[in-house]
């Protein structure tokens, strides 16, 4: 029963402390945005090291195979991709709706319309 009353109140502590954190600031943001592409950056600099290991393997292997007098077909494999020095272009604030456009009155109209006549007057428009 002790430990069912110890185990509760930890329970409500810790739920206390899981509280609504305040957003992030834009800075943070940033720094964020910029450690994921660091991630996804050298992610693809092991696979291209390791694409090199697999290269250097295999011809060693078929080497090996040729002085032992047996002959093999290597599979073709893309080459190896070099990812290139870490370069972050932080992405280009989006525009706010109201910029944009998005929410703009249709532009008012400054002549009458191209017909004189009037739409009761007009022929009625023939169906194809």
């Amino acid at each position: 029963m002790n430990k069912l009353m110890t185990l509760l109140v930890l329970a409500s502590a810790s739920s206390l402390a899981a509280a609504k954190l305040p957003p992030l600031s834009d800075e943070a943001k940033a720094k964020a945005a910029e450690t994921a592409a660091k991630a996804a950056w050298n992610d693809k600099v092991g696979a291209y090291q390791l694409c090199l290991a697999m290269d250097r393997v295999a011809a060693r292997y078929l080497a090996d195979a040729a002085k032992a007098g047996k002959t093999l077909h290597p599979t073709a494999t893309p080459p190896c991709v070099d990812p290139g020095p870490f370069a972050y272009a932080p992405p280009a604030p989006a525009k706010p709706l109201e910029a944009a456009g998005a929410h703009s009155p249709a532009a008012t109209a400054v002549a009458p319309p191209s017909t004189k006549a009037a739409a009761a007057e007009s022929p009625p428009a023939k169906k194809p």
